[in-house]
């Protein structure tokens, strides 16, 4: 029988990685032809490649296949792309999904890095691409940015509750206080590296000047946007990037007995879907387009975090449709799109 598609199944930890060559025969079967570990450090990404080319047909691609998980399989991905090799990185929910359908009962990293293996080979996988370097180092930032204001937020909590004891520690506030305050100058020291980061690269500014023309979306918002999705490279379309950003809506019906709620999956970035939280607030407030579309909605169910939702979505939709398209936020058009019959009604829930 001849082979038809070959992937390694790389199950990665911070020290090892575990892997798993499969291969796809003619006849639709799947053969798991060896497996070891490897240091996760370069000898082993040597000793990796070398060992899984000695199994596999050197006509044909060889995918690795990888879980996203943490960091640790960032170097090695690296490397790879870098030897001219192909990468593929799935969500890990879709692999324990998978993994439920192989009726497995031990889980160990040989089992896991076996299901990966047999994912690659039974699934269409889309090419990792490394993303680029502007957008990497903004990606870094955004992130680092967010930790730090979460931070701050604990702090301001632990403040208060001081505050409000009976019998306050000095010490303990003056040391609170210190913290906060180093973490919002931290804060401002980030936004203004992003800004100039921003502003080294004419293209970039100008496509985020295009972004930031709807309303409520500033130029944190644009960036987040463009650092998780690598510039939108890796979006077809719409609705993929609103799956990504899990905000697409799951709903669970069977017959007459089975009708669940309408509800966001959750099951993507939650950076993404966190950064046009705010801008959707501040676009309800100050826009009459999202104003009217929120009212409306609320008046069609009663929830007004449903109808906020919808206008994340819209919002989101649009960051993505302008940056394409290389255009600004017309509300005369936006308004008069809404009222054309026959127009497409995205603010649905």
């Amino acid at each position: 029988m001849n082979v038809i598609k070959q992937t390694v199944g790389v199950d990665v930890a911070q020290k090892e990685l575990v892997c798993v060559v499969g291969v796809l025969l003619d006849d639709f079967s799947v053969s798991l032809k060896a497996r070891k570990a490897f240091a996760n450090n370069m000898s082993g990404f040597k000793a990796f490649l070398k060992w899984a080319k000695s199994f596999t047909e050197a006509s044909l691609d060889l995918t690795a296949v990888l879980e996203a998980t943490g960091v640790y399989h960032e170097k090695f991905v690296h490397w790879l792309v870098g030897q001219e090799q192909q990468v593929a990185i799935v969500l890990p929910n879709k692999i324990s999904n998978y993994m439920r359908t192989l009726s497995i009962k031990t889980i160990t990293d040989n089992t896991a890095a076996e299901a990966i293996a047999q994912f690659g080979l039974e699934s269409k996988l889309e090419t990792w691409t490394p993303p680029k370097p502007i957008f990497r180092k903004l990606k870094q930032l955004t992130r680092e940015r967010d930790q730090t204001v979460c931070e701050r937020v604990v702090v301001a909590n632990q403040l208060h509750a001081q505050n409000a004891e009976a019998f306050s520690n000095a010490n303990s506030l003056k040391r609170l206080k210190a913290r906060k305050a180093l973490l919002h100058k931290q804060e401002k020291e980030i936004k203004k590296e992003i800004h100039l980061l921003v502003k080294s690269d004419p293209n970039l500014e100008e496509n985020i000047s295009y972004m930031t023309s709807i309303p409520g979306v500033g130029e944190l918002t644009a960036v987040i946007a463009l650092a998780e999705t690598n510039g939108f490279e890796l979006v077809m379309n719409k609705r993929q990037l609103v799956s990504y950003a899990g905000l697409d809506i799951r709903e669970k019906q069977s017959g007459t007995s089975v009708k669940g709620k309408p509800k966001i999956s959750k099951k993507g970035n939650r950076h993404l879907r966190k950064s046009v939280h705010l801008p959707a607030l501040c676009a309800i407030k100050n826009c009459s387009l999202y104003k009217n579309n929120f009212a409306r909605l609320v008046g069609r169910h009663g929830i007004k975090m449903k109808a906020v939702v919808a206008v994340q979505r819209k919002i989101l939709e649009l960051m993505y449709i302008l940056y394409k398209t290389k255009t600004v936020f017309e509300l005369e058009y936006e308004l008069k799109k809404e009222q054309q019959p026959d127009a497409a009604t995205p603010l649905t829930v």
